[in-house]
C-alpha cells in the first residue's frame, strides 16, 4: 500500500485533523462550564444562551473584551498555561461585576503559530475552572493556527463576556458624595497588569530566575508572577443582595455599595474616577494596607518612585467599593465572614473627580 501523501496545508504549518481532534473533546472538558439556559452544544457556528431563561424584569446585557497582555512571556517561559486561562476570564468578569453584573457567558480567541495539544488543554482546563467557579457558561471560541505569525512556543489570548444586570441595580457611581468610605478588596498579585515594567526590572535589571525567591514570603518568582487574577464577582453579588436593597441604585436609599471600581493598568488614580461624580475626589491612604512582597521587590530592585508604582501596579488591591459611611463596618464584617480581608483604604471629598494616593 502507498504510503498516505502528507497533507499540504499540514505541511505548511496548519493541523486542521489535530484542531478537529482537539476540539472533539470540548464537549466533556466544557461540561462544568455550562448553565441551564445553554442551547445546542458547543462548536457551532455560533453559541446559543436564551435569556428569556433568566428571571430579570429589564434585563440589560454588559458585555467586556480584554487580554492578559505581557503576562503570557511568563507563561512561555515556565511552561505552565493553565493560570492564563484562568486570568482571561476572572478579568472580563470583574470588568462587569463593577456595574452589578451577574456573568453569563464567555467566549475566547486563541492565536498561535502551531497548535500544542499540551497547551491547548491547560489554557482550556484554566478558563473552564474559572468559568465554573463563577457560574459563566464557556459557550464558544475560536482557535487560530497562524504560522509566521507567532514565534514558536508563543501565542495570544483574548475574551469576551457578556453578563446581565436589571436595570434599576446598575452601579454607576452617580450617588456617591463626600463622607464615603472607600473599601479596598486584595488581590494576590499583579493580576494581570504592569507585567512589561515587572519582567524588565526583575529579569533584565536584577538577572532574577523564575525559581528564585521572593523575599519576605515563600513564594517564588514564578508563583508570585503567575498568581491567577483573583474572580471578586461572587462576593461582589452577595454584597449587592445585603446591601443594596433600595428601589433604585440612582437614589442612595436603601443602598449601601454606590460605585465600584477594578484595579487595573493605570492603577488607583486612573480607574477609580471613571466612576466618580465631578464634584467628588477619593483619596486613598497607601499605608491602610500593606503590599505583597513581589512589589516592594520590583520597586526596590527597578528604583522606582512611589507614584509610578501606584499608577502601574495594584499593589495590593484589585477592587474598590464605595461606600455608606453608616455601614462600612457591616461591609467589612461581611467580607471577613465570607473570606475576604477587606480593608478601608480611603474616603471620598469635595473635589472634581479625581483619585490620588497619599503616603
Amino acid at each position: 500500500m502507498a504510503a498516505k501523501k502528507p497533507k499540504a496545508y499540514a505541511q505548511a504549518g496548519v493541523n486542521i485533523e489535530l484542531a478537529d481532534r482537539m476540539k472533539g473533546g470540548l464537549k466533556k472538558s466544557l461540561k462544568s462550564a455550562s448553565r441551564p439556559e445553554v442551547m445546542g452544544a458547543v462548536g457551532g457556528f455560533g453559541g446559543l444562551f436564551d435569556i428569556s431563561k433568566l428571571k430579570y424584569k429589564e434585563p440589560v446585557l454588559v458585555s467586556s473584551i480584554d487580554g492578559v497582555g505581557t503576562k503570557l512571556n511568563v507563561a512561555f517561559d515556565s511552561g505552565k498555561h493553565d493560570t492564563v486561562g484562568i486570568d482571561i476570564v476572572n478579568h472580563c468578569i470583574d470588568d462587569i461585576s463593577v456595574i452589578g453584573a451577574e456573568p453569563m457567558f464567555f467566549l475566547d480567541y486563541l492565536g498561535l503559530g502551531k497548535l500544542d495539544p499540551k497547551v491547548f488543554k491547560q489554557i482550556l482546563a484554566g478558563m473552564s475552572k474559572a468559568c465554573a467557579e463563577a457560574n459563566c457558561a464557556l459557550i464558544g471560541g475560536e482557535t487560530a493556527q497562524l504560522p509566521g505569525l507567532y514565534q514558536p512556543g508563543e501565542y495570544d489570548i483574548a475574551g469576551v463576556i457578556v453578563g446581565v444586570v436589571e436595570k434599576k441595580k446598575m452601579l454607576s457611581g452617580e450617588t456617591i458624595k463626600s463622607g464615603d468610605v472607600v473599601i479596598g478588596l486584595p488581590s494576590n498579585g499583579l493580576h494581570t497588569n504592569g507585567y512589561t515594567l515587572a519582567r524588565k526590572v526583575l529579569f533584565e535589571t536584577a538577572k532574577m530566575t523564575l525559581k528564585d525567591k521572593v523575599p519576605g514570603s515563600r513564594q517564588s518568582l514564578q508563583k508570585a508572577l503567575q498568581a491567577p487574577h483573583t474572580n471578586y464577582a461572587p462576593l461582589i453579588q452577595a454584597l449587592l443582595g445585603e446591601f443594596n436593597n433600595g428601589r433604585s441604585s440612582k437614589f442612595r436609599k436603601g443602598n449601601a455599595i454606590f460605585g465600584m471600581a477594578h484595579i487595573t493598568g493605570g492603577g488607583f488614580s486612573g480607574n477609580i474616577p471613571r466612576v466618580l461624580p465631578e464634584n467628588v475626589d477619593v483619596e486613598i491612604d497607601s499605608n491602610a494596607w500593606k503590599p505583597l512582597p513581589i512589589f516592594k521587590l520590583i520597586e526596590e530592585k527597578g528604583g522606582i518612585d512611589f507614584e509610578e508604582m501606584y499608577e502601574v501596579f495594584n499593589m495590593g488591591i484589585g477592587m474598590t467599593l464605595v461606600v455608606s459611611p453608616e455601614e462600612a463596618d457591616n461591609i467589612l464584617a461581611f467580607c471577613k465572614a465570607n473570606g475576604c480581608k477587606a480593608t478601608a483604604i480611603g474616603k471620598a471629598i469635595k473635589g472634581s473627580g479625581k483619585a490620588y494616593v497619599t503616603r
